[in-house]
């Protein structure tokens, strides 16, 4: 547990990219196993505590501290994790050496909702303040450290000179503490075998479009769908269903595992069925997003919500097909075979994401202008040669998103962050006009933003709303509702989740305007009017 405290305290510290990595590839390298295996699951979020959340510190924290101190000083620091290894109370005599971290992760799986505050209590006391923080860290999974799962990948491919497109084929088949892994890495076995097991498989990723144009002889166009990249996989007789970060989400869609028979792995889009609401594409037919996100998150889904809100992958690539490894091949191969795929499957669950036809670039720039179906992103261009690589390729892939809408709204409430912004207000809710503003009208809530301004903008915003609050309610301050924001977003829907009816995809803060007064930031009606129809 030391040595994890030590690397943690490091990484805490250090806010070069670069020295991040440096530190990792030490303690790879250096730290026995399985230690470094748990270390790994810890930095790549792999590892977790059912029985161990943040309530059961906050628990025994107000068991052993004033509750206003408590209180006071959680608001200034701004982490549970920090706060409580300051304040824990040092034990007359320790219990015991600090303990190790694998008699730590053996501790914390094995303890109960019953139990979990005896036992977290019993290895806090064995531990100094940094051995304290990193351990409430490690039980609650929350590091907000500064580091990627990707990072840590990388760090671990350059820690055993290993590539780290083979550690993302390998990474999913494994589960802490990597044992396969690091002796394939570290020792030089054989590697991990994944041909009999449905694996996820790191998807091909897109740079954004920055280019004026692109030669459409080289490139293929087709439409960026608003729904979830999903993989489904169906290996020896067994599917899996994928979300963009290798998440196991077959159990919330099993109407989608069920579908797929054939020796494949699919890369698609997750959508549900409802009505094409904008320029009769064809191909349309998949309903907005906030209709497929009342079907996210869920373990079980009824039956009337099967029926309500059916699901189906839009199909953008083939991956393998019948054992054989579509990767390398060029894009259009692929292409070619995944055209033959679809239409033997299940019409029900499956289609076809199509190519847009454009004679020329701004044919394709009116038809990208125009897109502004429910479902629709904006428009991806894919090199007709590429092969399918894990990651980011210049080049290859580009997405090219529609333009954001905008709307300008009148800050509400706002609440600090968590890690690094931790001691700033950079959780923002917006609301527009329900009425009126000057007969009597309220403001009503709309969205929250919690990106999309500078530094410079955050302390701003931060120091507007510590002299401009008119009320508390815990952790969330109430502002005197003067501050006029633009916020941009990518689309809205009807939602009966929220207060205004509304729901907007991706709001974020594009400017700021104190050249505004309140009462001429724009109504409720306004934003409905962007819904789609």
């Amino acid at each position: 547990m030391q040595h994890f405290a030590a690397l943690l305290d490091t990484l805490l510290l250090t806010p070069s990219r670069n020295a991040k990595l440096a530190a990792i590839v030490r303690h790879l390298r250096e730290s026995p196993d399985p230690d470094r295996g748990w270390t790994l699951a810890a930095l790549t979020g792999g590892i977790d505590f059912p029985a161990i959340k943040a309530g059961v510190v906050r628990t025994l924290m107000a068991q052993r501290v004033d509750p206003v101190l408590w209180s006071l000083s959680r608001d200034f620091v701004g982490d549970t994790a920090e706060t409580a290894s300051l304040l824990w109370p040092e034990p007359a005599q320790r219990p015991g050496p600090p303990p190790a971290l694998p008699e730590v992760v053996t501790a914390l799986a094995s303890a109960t909702r019953a139990s979990a505050a005896t036992v977290l209590a019993e290895l806090l006391d064995r531990l100094d303040a940094d051995g304290r923080f990193a351990l409430i860290k490690f039980a609650t999974g929350a590091l907000r450290i500064g580091v990627s799962a990707r990072l840590a990948k990388l760090a671990f491919a350059d820690a055993f000179a290993v590539s780290v497109d083979l550690v993302e084929e390998y990474w999913h088949g494994q589960t802490p503490p990597y044992a396969a892994l690091f002796a394939w890495a570290a020792e030089g076995a054989p590697a991990p075998a994944s041909d009999r097991v449905p694996l996820f498989r790191p998807f091909m990723l897109a740079h954004p479009l920055e280019a004026d144009s692109l030669d459409l002889a080289d490139y293929a166009a087709e439409w960026k769908w608003d729904g979830i990249r999903v993989q489904l996989v169906h290996v020896a007789g067994q599917t899996r269903l994928y979300s963009r970060g290798g998440e196991d989400i077959s159990a919330a869609f099993p109407e989608l595992v069920g579908a797929l028979d054939r020796a494949a792995v699919i890369d698609g889009e997750l959508l549900v069925r409802g009505e094409s609401t904008g320029i009769g594409i064809a191909g349309g037919g998949a309903a907005s997003f906030n209709a497929l996100q009342q079907r996210l998150g869920r373990k079980t889904v009824s039956a009337k919500m099967l029926a309500q809100a059916p699901a189906f992958v839009r199909a953008y690539d083939l991956l393998f097909a019948d054992g054989e490894d579509l990767r390398p091949l060029p894009w259009h191969q692929r292409r070619a075979r995944l055209e033959t795929l679809i239409p033997t499957l299940d019409p029900a669950r499956f289609d076809l994401s199509p190519l847009i036809a454009a004679d020329s670039w701004d044919a394709l720039v009116d038809l990208r202008a125009g897109a502004r179906d429910a479902a629709i992103e904006g428009i991806m261009l894919k090199h007709r040669q590429s092969a399918y690589l894990a990651g980011r390729r210049a080049g290859l892939w580009y997405k090219w998103k529609r333009d954001a809408l905008r709307i300008d709204c009148v800050l509400i409430y706002a609440q600090r962050g968590s890690g690094k912004r931790s001691s700033f207000y950079s959780d923002f809710t917006f609301g527009c006009w329900h009425g009126d503003p000057e007969a009597g009208g309220e403001l009503v809530p709309v969205g929250k933003a919690y990106f999309g301004f500078t530094d410079a903008e955050l302390k701003w915003l931060d120091r507007h709303v510590r002299q401009h609050t008119v009320a508390r309610f815990g952790p969330v301050r109430e502002t005197d509702k003067s501050l006029v924001c633009e916020i941009a977003f990518d689309s809205v829907h009807a939602s009966k989740r929220h207060k205004s009816g509304v729901a907007m995809r991706f709001p974020r803060i594009a400017r700021i305007r104190t050249d505004k007064p309140a009462h001429e930031a724009d109504r409720l009606e306004t934003l409905m009017a962007m819904i789609a129809d």
